[in-house]
C-alpha cells in the first residue's frame, strides 16, 4: 500500500502562483505513474496532470500552459507548480499512484489517493 500526503494548498490572488507537493511513501516510487485531480464542490472530479516514470506529461485543456507537473524519484515526491492561477481553479486537489501504468486521465487508473489540499483563488 502507497501513503501519499499532499501539501502547499492555501489562499492566493487571481493570476498568483503555488506549489503543491505530494509525498509517496513507497521503496520503488519510480514505478509509479503519478497524476493530480481536482475536485470542487458540487462537481466531479477533474483531471489536472500526470507524469510516468521518465517524466512524460499529460495536462487537462484548462490547465495547459499555466500548470507544470515534475517529480523528484530520489524524494519520492511529485509537484504541481500552478502559475496564473483562476478562481475557476479553486478545488481540492489530488494526487494518485499507478503502479507501472501509463500517463492517464482517467482516475479509474489510480490505485491509491492522497487525503487532498485546498487551494482557493480569489478574484
Amino acid at each position: 500500500q502507497v501513503q501519499l500526503v499532499e501539501s502547499g494548498g492555501g489562499l492566493v490572488q487571481a493570476g498568483g502562483s503555488l506549489r503543491l507537493s505530494c509525498a509517496a511513501s513507497t521503496r520503488t516510487f519510480i514505478s509509479y505513474t503519478m497524476g493530480w485531480f481536482r475536485q470542487s464542490p458540487g462537481k466531479e472530479r477533474d483531471f489536472v496532470a500526470s507524469i510516468n516514470y521518465k517524466s512524460d506529461t499529460y495536462y487537462g485543456n484548462s490547465v495547459k500552459g499555466r500548470f507544470t507537473v515534475s517529480r523528484d524519484n530520489g524524494k519520492n515526491t511529485v509537484y504541481l507548480q500552478m502559475n496564473n492561477l483562476r478562481p475557476e481553479d479553486t478545488a481540492v486537489y489530488y494526487c494518485a499512484s499507478n503502479l507501472l501504468g501509463s500517463i492517464s486521465a482517467g482516475d479509474r487508473e489510480y490505485d491509491y489517493w492522497g487525503q487532498g489540499t485546498q487551494v482557493t483563488v480569489s478574484s
